[in-house]
């Protein structure tokens, strides 16, 4: 491969990685909203886990801890009615093309929120859903 062709093939896969990032945030975010909105209740631990947990993740290392929050705040809102749980789970199955190891460190960024005082009834049927959609194995990274 020529150098220029090099840069040139650079350059499309950074584009094509730029472009997939603000999708990557919206399933991260449907995904930890969709945890923290299984019970009903929404707490600051969960919220700050699921913050936290986001920022620390290596592929959404380009965005701001502000466009993180507003990313769940979005997601959490919509979590509220089925239609909007619905979206959620559209975005997180958008993933499900990822590296593994991505779609693997999305999964236990929503069982760390998830596991905010223990992991509820509801909480377990959340990352099933989340899991299946990533196409990932629950058992086995709860486990780890």
């Amino acid at each position: 491969m020529s150098f220029l062709a090099s840069i040139f093939s650079t350059a499309r896969k950074t584009v094509a990685a730029i472009d997939g990032a603000p999708a990557t945030l919206n399933g991260v975010a449907a995904a930890v909203a969709n945890v923290i909105a299984a019970d009903g209740q929404i707490e600051d631990a969960e919220m700050d886990a699921a913050v936290n947990g986001m920022v620390a993740h290596p592929s959404l290392k380009s965005f701001t801890p502000a466009q993180i929050e507003k990313a769940v705040g979005d997601a959490l809102r919509q979590a509220k009615s089925r239609f909007g749980r619905n979206e959620n789970n559209t975005a997180i199955a958008a993933l499900v093309t990822k590296p593994e190891e991505i779609r693997q460190g999305i999964f236990l960024i929503a069982a760390d929120v998830a596991d905010q005082g223990g992991i509820g009834e509801q909480e377990q049927v959340a990352l099933e859903n989340i899991a299946k959609a990533l196409g990932v194995d629950k058992a086995k990274l709860l486990a780890a």
